[in-house]
This record gives C-alpha cells, sequence and structure tokens, in this order.
C-alpha cells in the first residue's frame, strides 16, 4: 500500500470522531511497510502476543478486506502502528506514511488505533531470529512479522509499567526533533 492508495487528511479531517482505545481485548501490532506488513496479535488479557504473518501488499482494496477480514477472524479490540522515530525523536517521510496508514487502517475497520515508537526493533527482530536455525530466506520473510511481535510486546509493557495507554494517538501532531510537518 503505497501513499498515493491514501488520502493526505487535511486538519479538518483529523477531527473526525474514532473511538477511544479499548483497555483489554486482543491487539494486532503492526510493522508497516510499503511492501511488506508484518502482523503479531496479543491474547485478550494481553499477556502473550504471536506473529501471525507477514502481509505482501496487494493494493488498497485488496489491502482493505484482508484488514477488516483480520479485525474480524482475529476477534480484535485495536491495532497498534509501529511509529519510526529517530534518536532524536524528530520524524521522517516514513513516520509520516506510517502515521497516514494507521489513518487509514482506522478508516477501513472501525478500530481504533494508537502509534507506538518502533526504534529498534527491527534490531530486536533479528536478534531474536539470530538464534534459531532457520536459513538467511526464511528469517528474512519472518522478521517483519517478528518486528511486529517486538513492537507490540513493548507497547503492552509500556502501558503495564506507568500504568496509562502509552504512544501517540492518530491524530496528534508530530513531537520533537526535526519533522516533516
Amino acid at each position: 500500500m503505497t501513499a498515493e492508495h491514501r488520502p493526505d487528511l487535511s486538519q479538518a479531517d483529523s477531527q473526525r470522531s474514532q473511538p477511544s482505545f479499548p483497555e483489554s481485548g486482543r491487539l494486532a501490532g503492526v510493522d508497516y511497510g510499503t511492501v511488506r506488513i508484518g502482523i503479531a496479535v496479543c491474547d485478550p488479557d494481553r499477556i502473550l502476543a504471536s506473529p501471525v504473518e507477514v502481509y505482501q501488499v496487494r493494493g488498497e482494496a485488496k489491502d482493505a478486506d484482508y484488514f477488516r477480514d483480520l479485525a474480524r477472524q482475529e476477534r480484535l479490540a485495536g491495532f497498534v502502528v509501529g511509529l519510526p522515530i529517530h534518536c532524536d525523536g524528530g520524524e521522517s517521510q516514513k513516520s509520516k506514511e506510517c502515521r497516514e496508514f494507521a489513518r487509514w487502517l482506522n478508516d477501513q475497520t472501525g478500530l481504533p488505533v494508537r502509534l507506538f515508537d518502533e526504534r529498534f526493533s527491527t534490531a530486536a527482530a533479528k536478534e531474536r531470529l539470530s538464534g534459531g536455525r532457520l536459513s538467511r530466506q526464511k528469517r528474512k520473510k519472518q522478521l517483519d512479522a517478528v518486528a511486529a511481535l517486538v513492537l507490540l510486546e513493548s507497547f503492552l509493557e509500556a502501558c503495564r509499567y506507568h500504568g496509562v495507554l502509552v504512544g501517540q494517538s492518530i491524530d496528534q501532531q508530530p513531537l520533537g526533533g526535526d519533522t516533516l510537518e
């Protein structure tokens, strides 16, 4: 799914009403990419998370069908989308694409979406996969799903540790550092 598939949302559009983020229920962690999207899901009590798959982007209509089906089949209460942030807190073009994808995902599924800092999630995923007996090709194929798992586990742990909902609303403006906005 590319940025041209989704309209850029104006400030007026961002004032739309979105459902509040649920305190319980299954969540899907999403490691967004323009070619592949890693997906992980947690249990309803938000204790355990597992990688689900790496979805190959197929175009807006098929992608929308996929995510609606995923939400229904997994009985999801919401999504957590990884937000790539630079070490200085700034954002990039990729951050903007992830924000647009998160809004699109909310529009397509009707489920609440939270953005969460994904710094170092791919590095952590590579480290987890390096210990196994997988071929380099199989490791590469699973990397995005394991990155989504790391993202979701980090989100759940941060919520437990802080005792509050962490991350950012899909309507929140970028924070800190040099941004594109």
